[in-house]
C-alpha cells in the first residue's frame, strides 16, 4: 500500500488502487513547438512506456498552455484573433503524437471551458476559501518571456537571466497568492525529497532560491491590460495570473473541478518532466498552491536542460530552430528519438547539429543495430531456425543478465542515454561474437545453429530493451525474428543538408 504525504501535519492519504501518473509542461502556444519539447515528450513516453511494460496503469498527459499576454501579443503580430492563433498551433503540438509516435492518454488545453476553466475556477475560490489570496496594489518589473514579475534575483545588469531582455515596470491592484506561508514547509519537503527533484544541482538550486525568502505572488492581472485569460470568478475586472492558470492543467485533466475518478486513481503526479527555466514554478509555486488545496504533492520532478543548435541558443533570427516535423520528415520517428535520446544528456543542455546527427545515425542504427538484425536474421532465415526461450551458453547469460540490472537501475533514474550505451554494447558483444565463430563459413555444418540460437535470443532481448526507446524499430525486430524475412531497418544517410 502506497503512502502519500500532502499536508503541513504530516497526514497520509492511502489507496490500494493507485495509477502511475506522467506529465510533461504544456506547450506555451506563442510560436510553433520546437525539438526542445519533442525531447521533453520523447522523455516522458518513454518512461510511460516502461512503467507499462511493467505492469502498472499508467496515465500520459500533455497538452498546451494558451492564454497569457505573449500569446496574446504574438496573435497580434500575425494579425488573427487569440483563439484562431492558438487553435492553429495547438493543433501542431497535438500532432507531434503521430510523427513522435508519443503514447500519451489525454492532450489539455488551457482554453477547454469544458474541463479546464471550471478547474481553475474552483482552484481559485478554494485558494481564496483558505484566506490564501488578498488584494494590494503592486508596482513590480514583468517579464514578458516568464510571464512572471520578477525580482533582482531573477534578473542581471537589468535583464531577466533567462530571456535576456529588460522586464516591463508594471503598477496596477492585484489578486495576490500567500506563498510565503507555506516557504518554510516547501523547503522541508524538498530537503527530505518528499518532492523529490532530479537530478541534484537542480534541487540544489530551488533550495538557495527559498533560502532568499519567498514572498507572496501576484495571480491576478487587470481585465483591462490582459482580457485573453480566464477571468477572476468573483471579480470580472481581474484575470488569473497565466501560471495558476496552467499549473492547474494536471489536475485539470483528471476531472478535479467534479471530483472526478481519476483525480482519485492518478493523483498525484509521479512524475512531472519539466525544462529548467520553469523549475520554480514547479517546484515553488505550484507545491505551494497544492498545500494551500490541501492536495497530494508530485512526487518527483524531473528537470532537462535546453537543446542548442550548433552550440547557439535557438531563435528565429538565427534561423536555427529545428523543427521536429521537418526532421522526422526527412530521416524518421525512430532516428530522432534515438538521437535525443542518446546524444542529449537527460538533465543538462545538449547541441545538435546535422553533422552529428548523421554521425549518430550511420555508426549507432545504420552500421550498429540495423547491421546486426540483416546479419542474423538473414542466416537465420537459411536455416529455418526459431528464436527458443533460453541459451546455455554462459558468456551470453552473463551479459544479457548485466545488461537488464543496469537497464532497470539507469532508467529508474533517468538516465537514458546510459540504458542506450548499455544496449548498444551488447549489440557490439553480438558483432564481436559473430566475427569471432564467422557463421556464414558453417552453413552445412551443425555447429551454426548454438550460434545463431544465441544471436536470435540476445537479438530478441535486445528487441525488448527498445520498446520504451524505438517502439517502432523494436516491432520490426520481433516481426523479423519470427517470421525470418531480412529487411534493413537503417539504410546510411548519404547525405545530410
Amino acid at each position: 500500500m502506497e503512502k502519500f504525504y500532502f499536508s503541513k501535519k504530516n497526514k497520509v492519504l492511502e489507496s490500494k488502487t493507485k495509477g502511475f501518473y506522467i506529465t510533461t509542461s504544456i506547450v506555451y502556444t506563442n510560436t510553433p513547438p520546437h525539438i526542445g519539447f519533442a525531447l521533453e515528450s520523447i522523455q516522458a513516453d518513454v518512461l510511460a512506456r516502461y512503467h507499462r511494460l511493467l505492469g502498472k496503469d499508467v496515465y500520459f498527459l500533455t497538452g498546451t498552455d494558451e492564454h497569457g499576454a505573449k500569446v496574446a501579443r504574438a496573435a497580434e503580430e500575425e494579425r488573427k484573433n487569440p483563439k484562431e492563433f492558438v487553435d492553429e498551433i495547438s493543433k501542431k503540438v497535438r500532432a507531434l503524437k503521430e510523427i513522435l509516435n508519443l503514447s500519451n492518454n489525454d492532450f489539455i488545453r488551457t482554453t477547454d471551458k469544458r474541463r479546464h476553466w471550471p478547474a481553475v475556477e474552483k482552484v481559485w475560490l478554494k485558494l481564496k476559501e483558505n484566506g490564501d489570496i488578498y488584494k494590494k496594489k503592486y508596482r513590480g518589473l514583468y517579464c514578458l518571456g516568464c510571464e512572471a514579475f520578477i525580482t533582482k534575483k531573477d534578473s542581471r545588469n537589468g535583464k531577466c537571466v533567462i530571456h535576456q531582455k529588460k522586464p516591463e515596470i508594471i503598477e496596477e491592484e492585484n489578486y495576490f497568492f500567500r506563498l510565503s506561508k507555506y516557504s518554510k514547509e516547501i523547503k522541508k519537503l524538498i530537503e527530505k525529497n518528499k518532492i523529490k527533484i532530479i537530478p541534484k544541482s537542480r534541487k540544489n538550486e530551488i533550495l538557495n532560491f527559498i533560502k532568499q525568502g519567498l514572498g507572496d505572488i501576484s495571480f491576478s492581472r487587470l481585465r483591462k491590460n490582459l482580457k485573453w485569460g480566464i477571468p477572476v470568478p468573483d471579480d470580472e475586472n481581474q484575470t488569473i495570473y497565466v501560471w495558476s492558470d496552467a499549473l492547474a492543467n494536471y489536475i485539470s485533466a483528471l476531472g478535479y473541478a467534479k471530483n472526478g475518478k481519476k483525480m482519485k486513481k492518478y493523483w498525484p503526479t509521479d512524475i512531472h518532466f519539466i525544462g529548467k527555466d520553469i523549475l520554480k514554478f514547479h517546484c515553488v509555486i505550484w507545491p505551494g498552491m497544492l498545500l494551500s488545496l490541501k492536495l497530494p504533492l508530485p512526487k518527483t520532478i524531473f528537470v532537462h536542460g535546453f537543446i542548442t543548435s550548433g552550440g547557439q541558443k535557438m531563435s528565429k533570427s538565427l534561423r536555427n530552430v529545428i523543427d521536429p516535423f521537418e526532421l522526422v520528415k526527412k530521416y524518421g520517428t525512430d532516428a530522432v528519438r534515438y538521437f535525443l535520446l542518446r546524444e542529449i544528456p537527460p538533465t543538462e543542455d545538449g547541441d545538435f547539429t546535422y553533422e552529428k546527427f548523421k554521425k549518430r545515425y550511420n555508426s549507432d542504427l545504420a552500421a550498429g543495430l540495423g547491421n546486426l538484425v540483416a546479419r542474423v536474421i538473414t542466416l537465420a532465415k537459411k536455416q529455418k531456425l526459431k528464436v527458443k526461450n533460453g541459451i546455455q551458453n554462459q558468456e551470453f547469460k552473463k551479459i544479457i543478465d548485466v545488461t537488464w540490472k543496469k537497464y532497470r537501475k539507469d532508467l529508474n533514474d533517468f538516465k537514458f542515454n546510459e540504458v542506450l550505451i548499455s544496449i548498444w554494447n551488447l549489440i557490439s558483444f553480438c558483432d564481436k561474437y559473430i566475427e569471432k565463430k564467422r557463421p556464414w563459413e558453417l552453413l552445412k555444418s551443425q555447429k551454426i545453429k548454438p550460434i545463431l540460437n544465441n544471436l536470435l535470443f540476445t537479438l530478441s532481448n535486445i528487441a525488448q530493451m527498445l520498446q520504451p526507446f524505438l517502439p517502432e524499430t523494436s516491432g520490426k525486430i520481433f516481426k523479423q525474428i519470427k517470421e525470418k524475412e531480412a529487411e534493413t531497418l537503417f539504410p546510411k544517410i548519404k547525405n545530410v543538408n
